[in-house]
């Protein structure tokens, strides 16, 4: 029974934190959903989140290949700086590759950037991703 309590109460900090998060940014329902698991920022989410906080960002490409590609970030705000990756492959299927397009350096460049910029805006400590993250986190359209 205690851990029910400390996940419910973990749950109801979250959910108060999200909320803050949400009403600070701007954020919209066009701009946040439900997944299975998770909270999906879109990528115009995504770029609300940068222009308000003013996050500056520089990339260099870690692997370039025709179906495979790495990206660094670095990114800052107020002095604060953090690095973080994003990576793209596109298979032979859906099954063996991580992205439908054969635009792979690009989807790495907005992978890097989803994380950089939730990560320094403290989305990514409470389980919050970004749309271009994962091709399963892409909205259903019902």
């Amino acid at each position: 029974m205690v851990i029910f309590v400390n996940n419910l109460k973990f749950y109801i900090m979250n959910r108060e934190k999200l909320s803050k998060l949400y009403k600070k940014y701007e954020l919209s329902a066009d701009d946040v959903f439900k997944h299975q698991h998770y909270m999906i920022i879109t990528r115009a989410g995504i770029d609300k989140i940068q222009g308000i906080e003013g996050i500056s960002i520089e990339y260099e490409v870690i692997n370039s290949l025709q179906n495979f590609a790495v990206v660094k970030a670095y990114a800052s705000k107020e002095g604060k700086e953090i690095q973080t990756f994003g990576s793209a492959l596109k298979g032979e299927t859906h099954r063996d590759g991580n992205c439908n397009t054969w635009y792979v350096m690009e989807m790495a460049e907005k992978r890097a950037m989803s994380r950089a910029v939730l990560k320094l805006t403290g989305f990514y400590e409470l389980g919050v991703f970004g749309e271009d993250e994962s091709e399963d986190f892409k909205r259903k359209n019902i």
